[in-house]
């Protein structure tokens, strides 16, 4: 047998795995998925080793011809020649659609590998392939090809819940704030106003679209004008500004909120920003300017979507304890694992209160 014969030999063997994977995992997911109204849910995550892929499911999990998949190729810890790795996720793409029922022409699959800047958030491509999907009771707007995340983060699903059910009466202020889904599942619980901040002109439409979807109003702002009359807006603002350096303006004029959502990427230098980001350099200083913006009784979510990111609770709030007194940090993730996470790892969360 040459080479060629035998490396198609496997590739078929592992697309056959591959699919046997899916539809065991598809069985598994579809009657909690349909119970629960959730569509965008984690379908295989290197499940087996030699099949490093990442699938997300979108869609009603009763009609799978209507199903999109968003999926990527974890860069391989050795080379492998470009040709031979388009042939096998062509595939792996197949025996996808092949398991699942889903037209391959509505199977995304990209390369992901360590991201440095605000590389995750760049346009991958310009297909411009949308879906709403919905999450129980909310509806969001997702870009299954032009990006290498989708807008919705399947693994931060429960803390949207536990977000949700703190909210009601409460001012939220949700930095990094990305499509606004924390934001948007902060106003379905009631919350008394939202303060959603990000960078990009993109991602802040991006929210006006999902805040409008479920039946909010919001209004885009420049940071400039909030800090004046920072309540002289509607309930839900979407604040056009760069977080490190939000942060100081609004202690500067006295800004309190009730609940502080704290989502930033692993790392940022985007040339929008004033300064640069690294989360794991730089997360306890972040905190540590959110403590001074909260009210009495007031709490903090630290939001970690970084799998390599190392601290614990304890040490978080050592590195705390010189800014306040009696801070407690406690962590979350063993409480917001669903179905289509369990026996995965969870990036970290944690309680700053």
């Amino acid at each position: 047998m040459t080479d060629e014969s035998f490396q198609d030999n496997k590739t078929s063997a592992q697309a056959q795995m591959l699919a046997n994977r899916l539809r065991k995992r598809f069985r598994h997911l579809k009657k909690w998925a349909q119970r629960t109204e959730v569509q965008a849910f984690r379908l295989y995550d290197r499940d087996i080793p030699e099949i490093p892929l990442v699938l997300d499911y979108y869609g009603n999990s009763s009609q799978p011809k209507e199903a999109a998949i968003s999926g990527a190729l974890y860069k391989r810890p050795y080379e492998k020649d470009q040709q031979e790795e388009e042939l096998w996720l062509s595939q792996m793409k197949a025996a996808v659609a092949d398991a699942l029922g889903i037209n391959p022409g509505r199977i995304f699959l990209k390369l992901r590998q360590r991201q440095r800047g605000d590389s995750q958030y760049e346009k991958t491509a310009g297909q411009r392939f949308t879906k709403i999907v919905r999450e129980g009771s909310l509806s969001y707007k997702v870009n299954l090809s032009d990006y290498l995340d989708t807008g919705l983060f399947p693994d931060r699903r429960l803390l949207r819940a536990l977000i949700r059910s703190m909210a009601e009466g409460k001012r939220i202020l949700n930095l990094f704030s990305y499509t606004g889904s924390f934001s948007i599942s902060a106003a379905a619980g009631g919350a008394a106003s939202t303060d959603s901040v990000d960078i990009s002109n993109t991602y802040l439409a991006w929210s006006e679209e999902n805040f409008s979807l479920n039946n909010f109003k919001s209004e885009i702002i420049q940071s400039r004008d909030f800090f004046p009359n920072p309540r002289g807006f509607g309930i839900h603002k979407l604040i056009r500004a760069d977080a490190l350096v939000f942060i100081p303006q609004a202690a500067s004029f006295g800004i309190k909120w009730d609940l502080i959502i704290l989502d930033p990427p692993a790392f940022s230098n985007s040339k929008k920003m004033a300064g640069n980001l690294d989360l794991q350099r730089d997360h306890a200083d972040l905190a540590a300017g959110c403590i001074g913006l909260l009210s009495p009784g007031g709490k903090i979510i630290l939001s970690v979507n970084n799998r390599r990111f190392r601290t614990t609770a304890p040490a978080l709030e050592q590195k705390l304890s010189s800014h306040a007194n009696n801070i407690h940090v406690t962590r979350l993730e063993e409480k917001i694992i669903d179905e289509d996470f369990k026996g995965r790892k969870m990036p970290l969360s944690f309680v700053i209160a």
